[in-house]
């Protein structure tokens, strides 16, 4: 045998443990990481030298359920918490909560028949599934999915709930929970009580989940032989005290999203875990009017590596109001403590702290807690063991259980935990609230999306964002509900417009962001893509409507085609039905339609709806049916139809003026015009962009 030389043994020592790593997937020196250390933690699913086989993460942890979530603005995923606590505190389940882009699908054909498998499903858009969901969407609905053993059916195995988040004012409502159990039906999986389904659209997501939750969990009891125990919290993250850190050591997290922006050595990708500090290049006020306020906002993104079409959505991460901060902090004896240094932990495997520690409460309540967002009558029945007196845990019990008269006291008014807690307890301090629980019982501050009112072929590196500053007057409530991200906007386009303390409405923002990193107006931004696009073949008619802040992505679309007719190509006939109130209040973008005109010529034309301007109310479905031979003309030549805006309103009644349009015109049916309405969606020759 020939005499191995150094580099032969060095070439094999390299093979063997190369081979080693392989197999063992790294386990044996594998260090434990700061989950935030990175932009990619969570972008390409589960960690590395994590497992993606949900049975195996099962087994390893003594879990026999999980909570599955599809989730794109964080209320799902609370869900999926939510369910997970109450199954471990009522039935004594062992829970975790996963998220489906972490986890692979191919052998749910394996799980054993003792374990129970939950998914907490939102319908994102036009029927889509979240960003998240995609990959096991697309997996579970294939034609024929590929299992890792030969079963008939192949899921005879799993044993699963379902619970859908939805809006009715969308065609395709809770498409992804319908979708989903229908696959799982069809493969002989065994459904435990109905599959639910929440409307965001009605107003009555949160008393959906409740009213689905209560005949489930009795129904899983049975079928798995469970047996209800008086539930009692149990904390899944501990709280410590830091007494050896400052807030200004520079290891501690003062509100930036990870370890990147903690150590100011940020790089893409910036997406919806890693935002870009992107500068503002301008912004100003659209309204003439006092009282309501409309921006226009342009982000500069060349100095990141983010990209944008014409269509897409800009997402906004917005900072909480300091007064609503204080508040909170003051409800829960916190202010003396606000600077103080605390890491949270989780108390198990599976769970996952929802922000970087060690942080500060300050940091915490200002950056990480949507502590502004109306509360949920669940979680005041955990809130109510540890009211500061008998009267206050009456009450809390009271709204706990009785639907109603939490509606009345609590929903209609949009009070946020802080404000109901301080009215509860009329002012004592609720010092004995864990805060474990309200870092478990709040969601996460979620980034905000607006449609993109400019174009990538004119600016590819500039976005811009049209949006009405939130502000609802609502009876019984002292002073109205402001929108977290839009007065936040509010008072970064004060600053950059020369006011030093802007204090928007009296409220105070810390715009200059955690160690003064977004100095100089800048904001924290990511791009999501959308569907919503101009047709291809740049000659097709297009009829968009977009009543108010709804014609931002149509501004793209007018500047898109103003912007291919000026580089010499041609475009075809390009009409805009644009409402607001009045021509000299609200009239959105009203000199740049006049340029669009004078560059597009008998090619563009905008069609203007004001509802308080003359004896009787206007609308844009009005003008639409004034037009109607020249909208089915156009529609029979192949023309797209956009609409974008209120949900619940216009874009239904948009929608059925078309119908009445397509049966007068044509002179036929209603019921095959509406078919017809259909077939154009199907086909994305009509597209909606809508919200509620």
């Amino acid at each position: 045998m020939a005499e191995l030389d150094t580099l032969d043994i060095i070439v094999l020592v390299a093979a063997l443990l190369g081979t080693v790593a392989y197999l063992t997937k790294g386990k044996y020196w594998a260090v434990a990481k700061d989950p935030y250390a990175s932009s990619f933690s969570g972008l390409n699913g589960a960690k590395a030298g994590k497992t993606r086989n949900i049975v195996e993460k099962m087994e390893e942890s003594g879990k026999n359920c999980v909570v599955f979530y599809g989730s794109q603005t964080g209320t799902a995923e609370d869900y999926a918490s939510r369910l997970a606590k109450e199954g471990k505190s009522r039935f004594g389940l062992e829970t975790m909560v996963a998220d489906l882009e972490d986890y692979d699908f191919d052998n749910l054909d394996t799980v054993p028949t003792d374990k129970v498998f939950m998914f907490v499903l939102a319908t994102y858009g036009e029927g889509e599934p979240t960003d998240n969901a995609v990959d096991f969407y697309e997996f579970i609905t294939g034609e024929s999915p590929s299992f890792t053993l030969d079963n008939d059916p192949p899921l005879g195995n799993l044993t699963y709930v379902a619970f859908g988040l939805g809006n009715n004012t969308y065609e395709h409502y809770n498409s992804m929970v319908r979708n989903v159990n229908k696959a799982l039906q069809k493969m002989g999986a065994h459904r435990i009580g109905e599959a639910g389904e929440g409307d965001d659209g009605a107003g009555t997501m949160e008393e959906d989940f409740l009213a689905w939750k209560d005949p489930m969990w009795k129904a899983l009891a049975e079928k798995m032989g469970l047996e209800e125990r008086e539930a009692v919290y149990e904390p899944v993250f501990s709280i410590a005290d830091r007494e050896g850190l400052t807030n200004d050591a520079p290891e501690v997290y003062l509100g930036e999203p990870n370890k990147m922006h903690l150590d100011g050595t940020t790089k893409g990708p910036f997406n919806a875990h890693n935002p870009y500090i992107a500068p503002i290049q301008k912004s100003y006020e659209l309204f003439n009017v006092k009282g309501r306020n409309c921006l226009h906002m342009e982000v500069d993104i060349s100095g990141s590596n983010l990209s944008y079409q014409t269509g897409d959505h800009i997402a906004v991460w917005p900072t909480n109001a300091g007064e609503e901060v204080d508040r909170f902090l003051d409800v829960f004896d916190l202010t003396s403590k606000r600077h103080n240094v605390i890491s949270v932990k989780a108390l198990e495997p599976t769970a996952k702290v929802p922000f970087p520690t060690p942080t500060t409460f300050d940091a915490i309540a200002r950056y990480h807690m949507e502590i502004c967002a109306p509360v949920s009558r669940q979680f005041l029945a955990t809130l109510a063991a540890f009211a500061p007196d008998e009267e206050s845990r009456a009450e809390m019990t009271k709204l706990g259980n009785d639907k109603d008269y939490f509606h009345s006291k609590v929903n209609a008014h949009y009070l946020n935990v802080a404000r109901l807690l301080a009215i509860v307890s009329k002012g004592k301090k609720w010092t004995n609230v864990p805060f474990s629980a309200l870092v478990e019982g709040i969601t996460k501050l979620q980034p905000r999306y607006y449609s993109i009112s400019s174009s990538s072929l004119e600016q590819p590196k500039l976005i811009s964002i049209t949006a009405v500053v939130e502000s609802q007057h609502l009876p019984g409530r002292g002073e109205p509900f402001r929108g977290v991200s839009t007065n936040y906007l509010l008072a970064l386009k004060e600053k950059q417009n020369g006011d030093p303390n802007p204090t928007p409405f009296g409220l105070s923002y810390e715009i200059m962001g955690p160690r003064n990193k977004y100095d100089g107006i800048h904001v924290p931004v990511h791009v999501r893509h959308s569907n919503f696009k101009l047709p291809s073949d740049p000659t097709k008619p297009v009829i968009m409507v977009g009543p108010g802040t709804g014609v931002a992505p149509f501004r793209g679309f007018v500047r898109e085609r103003r912007k291919m007719a000026e580089n010499g190509q041609a475009v075809g006939k390009t009409i805009l039905f644009f409402g607001c109130r009045k021509s000299t209040e609200d009239f959105l973008y009203e000199k740049e339609w006049q340029e669009a005109k004078q560059v597009l010529g008998d090619k563009f034309e905008i069609v203007t709806a004001f509802s308080r301007q003359g004896p009787k109310k206007v609308y844009v479905q009005h003008r639409l049916k004034e037009r109607a031979k020249e909208i089915n003309e156009l529609l029979q030549q192949k023309a797209y139809f956009y609409v974008c805006g209120d949900a619940a309103n216009m874009a239904r009644e948009v929608n059925s003026v078309l119908g009445q349009i397509i049966s007068i015109e044509r002179d036929i049916p209603e019921a095959k015009a509406e078919e017809i309405v259909k077939r154009m969606r199907s086909a994305n020759q009509y597209q909606e962009d809508v919200w509620s």
